[in-house]
């Protein structure tokens, strides 16, 4: 328990530093993995807001289907070999959308970032640091029970 706590502080205090959703989860555990490679976090930044700020998938998601990924994903070409990966990543979107109500930056954020006007209304009334780090949070500690 207090692994998962920790790392997801860790993960939150990435995003409050100014890493996005996606590259905040990544960043997180890639270094607790001791996975250290130079794409890291930077391979996750199209991610953040719902891929491009388009308000599809919440980055946090994807930032973590992407850990899943590092940890369980294959460089073969069998379907056998990614069955694993596919499990993980289908149970990560299942338990976040079961406890969210929704898997899309938009709709758990209530504001269309694809629209400059709605953008600038989600900064000026701190929706993402009051929502997107119960995200983050949510994608850590389901992360570290599949590492447990």
């Amino acid at each position: 328990m207090k692994q998962k706590e920790a790392l997801s502080k860790k993960a939150v205090k990435h995003f409050l530093d100014g890493y996005n959703c996606a590259q905040s989860v990544l960043l997180t555990m890639s270094e607790h993995r001791k996975n250290k490679n130079e794409l890291i976090p930077k391979i996750a930044t199209g991610f953040g807001g719902g891929i491009g700020r388009c308000g599809s998938v919440c980055g946090a998601l994807t930032g973590g289907v992407m850990a899943i990924g590092i940890k369980y994903g294959t460089n073969q070409s069998s379907a056998e070999e990614r069955r694993k990966c596919y499990e993980l990543a289908q149970q990560l979107y299942r338990r976040f959308e079961k406890k969210h109500s929704s898997t899309l930056c938009r709709n758990l954020i209530d504001y269309d970032l694809s629209n400059a006007e709605e953008l600038e209304k989600a900064k000026k009334t701190n929706v993402f640091e009051k929502k997107c780090p119960e995200y983050i949070k949510t994608v850590i500690e389901i992360l570290t029970e599949f590492d447990e």
